[in-house]
Parts: C-alpha cells; sequence; structure tokens
C-alpha cells in the first residue's frame, strides 16, 4: 500500500465519529441528537417537575400583570406631570400597552352596550334583554366577524410521517422551520411544533400565524420562491405519506399564547360541530372558560374557515397526564363550567383528543 494511502487511514482511524460531532442548534433539556423526535416517556411526572411547571405557569401568567402596573404607572406620572408640546400622546400610548398586556380572560368582562328605541312589541319580549340585544347584533354580522379576533390568520399543518422516517424528518423540518420562522422578511410566526404520541401516532402537528389572509399569500410566496424550498419540498415528500393544512383563526375570548416554556405535556381537542352551531359554541365557550382558566392552562382556541369546515380546535398544556386529570376533574367545582359542558353537547357531531410532545424547536413548548 502507497505511504501516503497508509497515512490517510490512520488518520481516519484516529478521528472522531462523524455522530460525536453533531451538535443540537437550540437548547433543550435533554442531550439527545437533534435528529431525534422527543417522546412522551422523556415527561416523567415526577412531582418536582410538576412543581417546575407550575412555578413557570405563575410566572407567565403574572408577567402581563407586571406590565400592566408598570403602565398604568407611567400614566399616572404622565398625567400628573406638565403637558408640553410633542408629549401629548403619552397617555393614549401607555394606555394602548396596558391594552397589549391584558390576559385572554380580560376580554370575558366586556358587556353589551344597551341599544335604543323599541321596535315594536314582539321584539321587546324578544330582544328586551341585554343578551337578546347582543344576539341580535351578532346575528346581522358574519360569524367570522362575532367570534373571530380579526388580527391574524392561523394555519394548522397535520404531516403523517413514514414510522422508519420519522428522525429524518425531525433533522430536516427542525432545520428549516426554525430558518423560516426566524427570517423577518418572511412574515410569519411559528406558533409550535409538536408530534402525537396518543392518537395518530407519528403524526406533526405545526401552527403557523400570518398577517391576515394577504399576509398568508405574501408568506408563502415570499418562502417559496427561497431557492433552498424546492431541495426541501422534495424531500419532505419522501418522507410523509400525507399532509392536511386548514386555515384558522382565533376566538375573540381567547388569544393564541405568545411563546413560552413550560414543559410538559399538551392536549389538542378537536370538534367538529353541526353547521350553523359555530356562533352558540362560541357564546357558550366565552362564559365557561373563566372556569376552565381558574384550572388549567390554554394555548389558543381556533376555528376552521377554509379546509375541515365547522371545525373548533383547543389546545391546553399541563405537566403530566396525572396533573391533566386531576385539572379536568376540579374544573366541575367551578362555577359555570357544568353548564357550559351542557349547553355545548348537544353541538358536537364528533370529537377527537390528542396527546402531543413539543419539538426542540417549538416555540411554545
Amino acid at each position: 500500500m502507497p505511504p501516503h494511502a497508509t497515512q490517510q487511514l490512520a488518520r481516519l482511524a484516529s478521528s472522531k465519529p462523524i455522530t460525536s460531532i453533531v451538535s443540537r442548534s437550540i437548547s433543550t433539556s435533554s442531550s439527545r441528537l437533534a435528529s431525534r423526535a422527543p417522546t412522551l416517556s422523556q415527561v416523567d411526572g415526577l412531582e418536582r417537575n410538576v412543581s417546575n411547571f407550575h412555578s413557570k405557569r405563575k410566572e407567565f401568567r403574572d408577567r402581563p400583570v407586571q406590565t400592566k402596573k408598570q403602565a398604568d404607572s407611567q400614566s399616572t406620572v404622565a398625567a400628573s406631570s406638565p403637558v408640553t408640546h410633542g408629549s401629548q400622546n403619552t397617555p393614549a400610548n401607555t394606555d394602548e400597552s396596558a391594552k397589549s398586556a391584558s390576559t385572554p380572560s380580560s376580554s370575558l368582562s366586556s358587556a353589551p352596550k344597551e341599544e335604543k328605541g323599541v321596535k315594536g312589541a314582539l321584539n321587546s319580549i324578544i330582544y328586551g334583554t341585554k343578551e337578546g340585544q347582543e344576539m341580535e347584533a351578532d346575528m346581522e354580522r358574519s360569524f367570522s366577524q362575532v367570534v373571530a379576533r380579526g388580527k391574524y390568520v392561523h394555519s394548522i399543518v397535520f404531516h403523517e410521517v413514514k414510522p422508519d422516517k420519522v428522525d429524518e424528518y425531525v433533522e430536516l423540518v427542525g432545520n428549516w422551520y426554525p430558518k423560516v420562522a426566524n427570517a423577518p422578511d418572511n412574515h410569519v410566526h411559528l406558533v409550535g411544533s409538536w408530534r402525537t404520541e396518543v392518537g395518530d401516532c407519528d403524526t406533526f402537528v405545526h401552527i403557523w400565524e400570518y398577517e391576515k389572509y394577504n399576509g398568508y399569500h405574501k408568506s408563502l410566496h415570499k418562502i417559496q420562491q427561497s431557492p433552498e424550498f424546492a431541495e426541501f419540498d422534495r424531500k419532505l415528500k419522501t418522507l410523509i405519506t400525507s399532509k392536511k393544512t386548514s386555515l384558522m383563526q382565533e376566538f375573540s375570548f381567547w388569544p393564541t399564547t405568545p411563546p413560552r416554556a413550560l414543559g410538559g405535556v399538551f392536549e389538542l381537542r378537536s370538534y367538529t360541530l353541526h353547521p350553523g352551531n359555530l356562533l352558540e359554541w362560541e357564546v357558550q365557550w366565552r362564559k365557561g372558560l373563566r372556569a376552565r382558566l381558574e384550572v388549567m392552562e390554554g394555548v389558543g382556541a381556533w376555528f376552521t374557515q377554509i379546509g375541515d369546515l365547522n371545525t373548533v380546535h383547543h389546545m391546553w398544556q399541563f405537566a403530566d397526564l396525572e396533573e391533566r386529570r386531576k385539572n379536568r376533574e376540579r374544573s366541575w367545582e367551578k362555577e359555570g363550567w357544568s353548564d357550559t359542558v351542557h349547553k355545548t353537547v348537544p353541538l358536537i357531531q364528533s370529537m377527537k383528543s390528542a396527546i402531543l410532545v413539543p419539538m426542540p424547536w417549538s416555540p411554545v413548548a
């Protein structure tokens, strides 16, 4: 064997295996490789982890309260200071900051305004109450105007991955999705990515947030014009057996959570309603959510506008499955929850539940 070949073999033999130099680009609580899909077994359910979950949840919930207090304090200082030219907008700006810091439950306290005038004896009987007047006004608008927050459009994407291709899929998507989400020109926000552990196994769920429908078109155009997209799309098609996308809007009473890392597991509950019942669902859940949020941590609630119509998705986060059981039982002790269940069950045509674990790159985890 030639001397230079012998030297080359010696160098290869002494070098580290390729897998030893692979590092995770996004830090997580474990040391596994980025191409390994997380599993439910990694949520051990130890008491310290449950306590850690509740501690992080309290910190996350207290953050908007502290922000509002700071905004109120600044507003008070500004109001007590002499008004000078160029500073008239300060109180208004602080008020906007306070509004943006409000929690989902704060929107539940808004009351309908009284309508003026009488529309005849029959209408007075039917629409004499505040609730009746609000319902009449709602009926004059489209469902999406009534129940939707309207600021964003969300897409929910389901990838059914071939069982023997899961690790390749995680590596491919784990490199591409953060790159797409972190590029400012794409104008898109990744809410989260999860793997189904109980339900349709090896199905991955991704939720994206766009700036209305115009933003959805612009974002898709920008992303698919990327030189790397064609190769990503080609490789993705070899790893999955199906892909399903629906476009959704979030309910006005339940804004989607911002990024956070509480840990634990997620539950995606999907309801197919009988056609024509979306508005009634919104009315009842607006009341019931207050009771649920006292004992459970919500991620978001959306209704489909394009795709699987008459479908509603709710997502919740728990420390572990035992905490899920306890918190769901505690919900029945809260005033108003049993009434919400009683009034919404007849609206449902079918429903399903899936337990998910977050991917290493998921902003909501």
